[in-house]
């Protein structure tokens, strides 16, 4: 039998595409990588929020074929539930979909503002006004799950379906400067000494690849 493949873009641009990997890391899923240039006009577009549709990544696993992350999230909770990439509870579980749903399908505002961008640092940024509003969104998010669950992680003491779809945004803030309340600021410590994500941002880093369009404020 064939191994899945997960297809990707940009490591260091590709916000969706870590969400995908995460999530296929945390479900335990060894995947092969393929890469999908960022020199393809579709994935430009999607990088550079041009495009309506977002279709990588796209998991490729025993004929089935998913492109959208909340998808892949879901097709792999029901593959391998011993993962419990969602919480246990009932209610943090429901809590955990609407919260991962919220932000993959809004911050249209912090997506055009703050692109990601792993090899990028910006300490005097000045942020777009109307960025504002879904960053102190993001930072009620965050301090509600962290008070409620106790940390470290947004639903307690193992990474979830939620901290994968918010990973991307934890980049941004630091790549920004982004000031933070301070279990905001702890919660992005988190996610950037994660293992998981140590590994993405040295392969992101190594990439030869630039795009002149997210690389101009640099």
């Amino acid at each position: 039998m064939s191994k899945p493949i997960l297809t990707i873009s940009s490591k260091n641009y590709s916000s969706w595409s870590l969400r995908g990997w995460l999530l296929c890391k945390l479900a335990g899923l060894d995947v092969v990588e393929e890469r999908v240039g960022i020199d393809d006009p579709g994935q430009r577009a999607e990088l550079l929020l041009l495009s309506p549709s977002v279709l990588v990544p796209r998991l490729t696993h025993e004929g089935a074929s998913i492109w959208d992350t909340l998808a892949i999230a879901e097709y792999l909770n029901e593959t391998f539930p011993e993962a419990m990439l969602y919480p246990q509870d009932k209610l943090q579980r429901a809590h955990c979909r609407s919260i991962s749903g919220e932000i993959h399908s809004g911050f249209q505002n912090l997506r055009s503002a703050l692109p990601m961008n792993l090899k990028a640092r910006n300490d005097s940024f000045r942020l777009f006004a109307g960025a504002k509003p879904d960053i102190d969104r993001v930072q009620a998010i965050w301090h509600e799950c962290l008070s409620a669950y106790g940390g470290p992680w947004l639903f307690g003491s193992r990474p979830t379906v939620a901290d994968a779809m918010f990973a991307p945004v934890a980049t941004r803030f630091v790549t920004y400067a982004i000031p933070l309340k301070a279990d905001c600021r702890a919660y992005c410590t988190t996610i950037m000494n994660w293992p998981l994500m140590q590994e993405w941002i040295a392969a992101a880093i190594a990439e030869p690849e630039e795009m002149e369009e997210l690389d101009a404020e640099f």
